[in-house]
């Protein structure tokens, strides 16, 4: 049964086409590696995650409105949820510990 749920998987991954422009990920590799030279890690960090929320989110909105055509609260909860957890963890990362 294990075998079947990893062969469907692998399937979904194999079949998956993903489309993000290159200079999108150019501008990320530039600015995670300047933010890293500097010795910032947690702006790595958000600037990583924060990247990966805007393109499952804004490159694919038109997906995910004709997935949940009958209800849009599901791409407003998935964009609030991504949003609620950028602003936790720019929190954490404030927070020092003494």
């Amino acid at each position: 049964m294990e075998s079947l749920m990893s062969d469907e998987f692998l399937a979904l991954l194999v079949s998956t086409d993903l489309s993000i422009p290159v200079i999108q990920i150019l501008l990320l590799l530039v600015i995670s590696t300047l933010t890293l030279l500097f010795g910032r890690v947690k702006l790595a960090l958000m600037t990583n995650y924060l990247f990966a929320l805007y393109w499952g989110y804004f490159l694919n909105r038109d997906l995910m409105m004709e997935m949940a055509s009958d209800s849009q609260v599901y791409t407003f909860v998935y964009f609030g949820v991504g949003l609620l957890v950028a602003i936790l963890a720019g929190v954490g990362f404030l927070a020092h510990k003494d």
